[in-house]
C-alpha cells in the first residue's frame, strides 16, 4: 500500500508517571496484507489503565511491551484491505490494534461489529473490554442479590460506571466513590447511583459507615490503596471483594501498599478476589449479548469521553491517572 502509518512506540520504561520522552512517534510504509491478513485504519483507539502495567517489566498476567514495540491498546476501525475471505473492505471491526494509524494483522485476531447497532467507541467502552469487566467480575464474583449494597471504587469511570448500574439493575443497592462534585453528580443523577462519594472532599471511611449501615455486601475495587482500606472495615458478613484494579499505586515509585485491614475478611467470613477479564473470554458474546439488550432497552447507559489527535496520545493517556476522565476515554486518531 502507499500509505505511511504513524505509530507510537515505548522509547523508555516509565518510572511515575509516564513521560513524553518514554515514547516515540515513528512512521513506516503500510504493508500489503499477506495470506488471511487485513489492514485496519485505526479510527479510535481505546485508552485504559491497565496500559501502564503493560508498560512495566516483570511478571503479570500479559507479557509486557517491548522496548521499541509499538504500545498495546485496544481498537476500533475499518477494514481498508483484505485478504481474508471472512472480511471484506468497508467491515468495521475492534481488537488488540495498537497505538498507531493503521494496523496489519491476522483476521482471526479481529472481531467484525455491527455500526448499526452502537457507534464503534461503544465497542470500546460499554460492549468492550470495560463492559465485559464489569459484567463478568460484578455478576459472577460478586453476585450481588436483591436489596444487598454494593459499592464500587472509581465510579465515574468506563468499569465503575457500569458496575453500579448493573447492581441497580439486579435490584441492590449502590454506591460510587468518585473524585470531585460532577463526576459524582454524573453517577447519581445520570447513571442512577443511590448515593455518592467524593473522595476528594468527605473521609471515605466516615461516609461509607453513613451510607452503608448493614455493611457492604459487594465492594468492586478499581483503586487500591486507602479506599480499599476503609471498604474492608465496612464489610458485612460474608461480603464479597473483587479486585478489578489499582490505580493509585500504578504510578507509585514506592512500594506497593497493600491493606491493613485485610482482617476484616476472617471476621466478617468474607472473600476478596481477584480476576483479569480475559479469563472469561470464552464467554464474551454472553455478555455482549446481554448488555447489547440492556443497552438498547435503555436499560443501561453509555458514555464515552472522546479525545481527538494521534498525536496527543502521550497527554491523553495521564487524563486516566489524574482523574480527568468520565466514562470510557477514547482517542478519536483523525
Amino acid at each position: 500500500m502507499d500509505t505511511v502509518n504513524r505509530q507510537f512506540r515505548l522509547a523508555a520504561r516509565p518510572v511515575g508517571l509516564p513521560q513524553p520522552s518514554d515514547w516515540n512517534l515513528t512512521q513506516e510504509p503500510v504493508p500489503d496484507p499477506g495470506e488471511g491478513e487485513v489492514v485496519v485504519k485505526n479510527q479510535f483507539i481505546s485508552l485504559d489503565p491497565a496500559m501502564r502495567g503493560w508498560m512495566n517489566e516483570g511478571r503479570s498476567y500479559i507479557a509486557p511491551v517491548q522496548i521499541g514495540e509499538v504500545m498495546r491498546a485496544l481498537g476500533a476501525g475499518e477494514v481498508v484491505a483484505s485478504n481474508n475471505a471472512d472480511l471484506a473492505r468497508g467491515d468495521a471491526v475492534t481488537g488488540l490494534l495498537g497505538v498507531q494509524e493503521y494496523t496489519v494483522t491476522h483476521g482471526n485476531a479481529v472481531t467484525k461489529v455491527d455500526t448499526e447497532l452502537a457507534p464503534l467507541p461503544v465497542y470500546l467502552g460499554t460492549l468492550g473490554m470495560p463492559g465485559m469487566t464489569a459484567y463478568f467480575g460484578l455478576l459472577d464474583i460478586g453476585q450481588p442479590k436483591n436489596g444487598e449494597m454494593v459499592v464500587v471504587s472509581g465510579a465515574a469511570g468506563a468499569v465503575g460506571g457500569m458496575v453500579g448500574q448493573l447492581a441497580k439493575l439486579k435490584g441492590a443497592h449502590a454506591v460510587g466513590i468518585a473524585g470531585g462534585s460532577e463526576k459524582c453528580r454524573h453517577i447519581v443523577d445520570e447513571l442512577g447511583f443511590d448515593a455518592a462519594i467524593d473522595y476528594k472532599a468527605e473521609q471515605v471511611e466516615a461516609a461509607l459507615g453513613e451510607h452503608c449501615p448493614q455493611g457492604i455486601d459487594v465492594y468492586f475495587d478499581n483503586v487500591g490503596g486507602d479506599i480499599l482500606d476503609a471498604a474492608l472495615a465496612h464489610l458485612a458478613r460474608h461480603g464479597r471483594v473483587v479486585i478489578c484494579g489499582a490505580i493509585s499505586q500504578y504510578n507509585a515509585t514506592d512500594a506497593m501498599t497493600g491493606p491493613s485491614n485485610y482482617l476484616s475478611l476472617l471476621v466478617n467470613h468474607a472473600t476478596m478476589t481477584g480476576f483479569v477479564v480475559s479469563d472469561y473470554g470464552d464467554r464474551y458474546a454472553e455478555g455482549a449479548r446481554e448488555m447489547a439488550e440492556w443497552l438498547a432497552a435503555g436499560k443501561i447507559k453509555s458514555r464515552e469521553d472522546v479525545a481527538e489527535g494521534l498525536e496527543s496520545f502521550p497527554d491523553t493517556l495521564l487524563r486516566l491517572f489524574k482523574g480527568q476522565n468520565t466514562g470510557k476515554l477514547v482517542l478519536k486518531v483523525a
